[in-house]
């Protein structure tokens, strides 16, 4: 919930509303009612602000969902103090994230483990001595007994530095499969096409889900691996691992790429317009300090930071 641009009590308040008004049943003693919450704060209008285009995008993306957001209004609104825990509360939460940008929240996230909020990194030295890192948005468990160790990566990237001495054979899953590390430190990052390694130092067997054998990588590489097979072998570029350390590094990168990876570290939307998307930028930014490594893009190049709200910021032409 910290990742929130409004309060859970809030966002609550303004769904009581939207349920209440939006039926065309609200009374004029309901909407004069409504008026004065809506102007008393900018935490009540930016709520219902953001929960009119999550409204759009139910309309166009859900049918299903949306069909059951509308019914029953009456009932939904005896409800609403429940939201936190019922099904509605999930869908309009999970709708108002993915429209402020932030990661979609599936159900093994707030399950796991192990999870990091936006723009949160964290180190936890294991019982065996590995040292686990979680980038922004990251969720595992962690599955230590007696005949095995196992890290299941379940969302997020994660940089993996084994301990030495546990005769444990260990793991680390993800749908896609299982990487077998051999005395090593890698990155294991889920994307939308599959599960990345990068080998840091000395080696990691990968296996696919749907398959029996595994491919040892090398120090420096890296692939992308699916259930059926792993992709072409490349080289890990520089500064991979630079997010443990709190810090973005990239070199010659689109400008809007770079604003994209920023805009996972961050709350609310950050985006950048087509004019300047494809500009080139090399360097260093602090990913604990968002608003400073947009600031430092300004003296080099032809751009400025729009902030409409602390919660919208695009990257403009200057």
């Amino acid at each position: 919930m910290t990742s929130l641009p409004v309060s859970s009590k809030v966002l609550e308040a303004a769904i009581a509303w939207k349920l209440c008004l939006e039926g065309g049943d609200g009374t004029a003693h309901e909407r004069d009612a409504f008026e004065r919450w809506h102007a008393a704060s900018d935490e009540h209008a930016r709520a219902w602000f953001q929960l009119g285009m999550l409204d759009q995008r139910v309309a166009t993306g859900a049918g299903p969902a949306r069909h059951a957001l509308l019914q029953s209004r009456a009932g939904l609104r005896q409800r609403v103090g429940k939201l936190g825990g019922g099904l509605l509360g999930m869908l309009l939460l999970g709708g108002l994230l993915a429209w402020t940008g932030a990661p979609s929240l599936a159900p093994s996230y707030w399950l796991a483990d192990q999870r990091t909020g936006t723009g949160e990194l964290r180190t936890l030295r294991l019982e065996d001595g590995t040292l686990l890192s979680l980038d922004t948005h990251t969720a595992v468990d962690i599955d230590y007994t007696g005949e095995h160790r196992v890290i299941v990566l379940h969302q997020g990237e994660i940089s993996v530095e084994t301990g030495h001495h546990d005769p444990r054979p260990l793991w680390v899953r993800t749908d896609d499969g299982r990487l077998r590390p051999l005395g090593t430190r890698f990155l294991v990052k889920r994307e939308s096409a599959g599960t990345r390694l990068e080998v840091l130092q000395a080696q990691v067997a990968a296996q696919p889900r749907g398959r029996s054998d595994e491919q040892v990588l090398h120090e420096g590489q890296q692939v992308l691996m699916n259930a059926q097979g792993l992709g072409l072998i490349g080289p890990v570029k520089a500064g991979a691992d630079a997010w443990t350390r709190g810090m973005l590094v990239v070199d010659d990168v689109r400008l809007g790429d770079l604003v994209a990876e920023l805009a996972r570290y961050r709350s609310g939307y950050l985006g950048i317009a087509r004019e300047v998307a494809d500009l080139r930028v090399s360097g260093s930014f602090p990913l604990t300090d968002t608003d400073l490594a947009l600031a430092s893009l300004v003296p080099a190049l032809p751009v400025k930071v729009e902030r409409r709200t602390a919660w919208w910021v695009s990257v403009e032409p200057r």
